[in-house]
């Protein structure tokens, strides 16, 4: 049997607080993935490794973490002895390393990302049962000749490119923006048969992870939006680099303050690329005929600064 590696993160999932009635006070990132591992009774026997690849509360994610753990994935996929890659991350920028991963991660081998709403120390936590349920997805999904990436939360596989957060406390915090769970997983963690179709990823590799990443900043708009951000950063890059995008996260189908829209303008004739997106939880921002300014389609506002950073290098 083929091992399953998993690559930590840190996040809530290894999180730890002092006094379990109040789960909510804690730190996060204090456990090892070994610690995590180690707590889960049904992966006993199972064949896995587990490498720390970061140690991090996932609000706190950046472009070198990605790089590590792109590193990390490469060398750990093109190995003939591994199934497949789990993931622990915490659940704030999940969305936005799922998509990362999405574009960049061929879809040879399953890569699977979870998380937990609650540290390890609480009465109700739920990384053993989210971080069971992954490696017998990434099991699965190898016996079925699936590769991509998707996520495992609360009992449901989310596709990469949709996961996204949609409740700040909930224990079933996730959702697809509108679209189904690729499949549900019962009590035990066993694989009910597939809702939707199972994603196809990206096949650009984590090369462009070596290279400096673009500068790319997202804008929201919203009631008296007269511009005065996109100045801001405008003057910013002028003095400490340049600019290279901006993703509006729009009200509505993307629309845009008439404030905010004449400094776009000004930012776009200074060479910036602009995206537009949706604050909107559901729904996205498709293209219509007219449009000045690209729509981001599907892809939260953090999502699409992913995008367009990618975009920017040439993905």
């Amino acid at each position: 049997m083929k091992s399953v590696v998993i690559l930590g993160t840190g996040g809530t999932i290894a999180g730890t607080g002092h006094d379990p009635d109040r789960s909510w006070q804690y730190r996060a990132a204090q456990l090892s993935v070994s610690q995590l591992v180690d707590a889960v009774p049904e992966l006993k026997g199972v064949p896995l490794e587990a490498l720390q690849v970061a140690q991090i509360d996932s609000k706190d994610m950046s472009w070198a973490v990605w790089r590590a753990l792109g590193q990390a994935l490469q060398t750990q996929l093109a190995r003939e002895d591994v199934a497949g890659v789990v993931i622990t991350h915490g659940t704030d920028t999940l969305e936005e390393t799922a998509y990362l991963l999405h574009r960049l991660v061929g879809g040879r081998k399953p890569v699977v990302l979870t998380a937990a709403m609650r540290p390890a120390t609480a009465p109700d936590a739920d990384g053993p049962a989210n971080l069971r349920d992954a490696v017998r997805v990434v099991q699965e999904a190898a016996r079925r000749g699936l590769g991509g990436v998707v996520a495992v939360l609360h009992g449901r596989i989310w596709a990469g490119s949709q996961v996204r957060k949609a409740h700040s406390s909930a224990l079933d915090a996730f959702d697809g923006g509108g679209r189904l769970p690729l499949a549900v997983l019962d009590e035990t963690g066993a694989w009910r048969e597939a809702i939707t179709p199972w994603p196809v990823s990206g096949k650009a590799g984590c090369l462009p992870l070596s290279a400096e990443p673009p500068r790319v900043e997202i804008i929201h708009s919203h009631a008296d939006a007269d511009g005065w951000m996109v100045q801001a950063v405008l003057a910013h890059a002028r003095q400490h680099g340049p600019l290279k995008g901006l993703v509006l996260a729009g009200t509505g189908h993307g629309t845009l303050h008439q404030g905010l829209e004449a400094a776009v303008t000004q930012a776009v004739a200074q060479g910036v690329t602009v995206w537009r997106s949706s604050r909107v939880a559901r729904g996205g921002v498709s293209s219509r005929e007219g449009d000045v300014l690209a729509a981001c389609g599907e892809l939260t506002p953090s999502q699409a600064r992913v995008a367009l950073m990618l975009y920017l290098l040439g993905v």
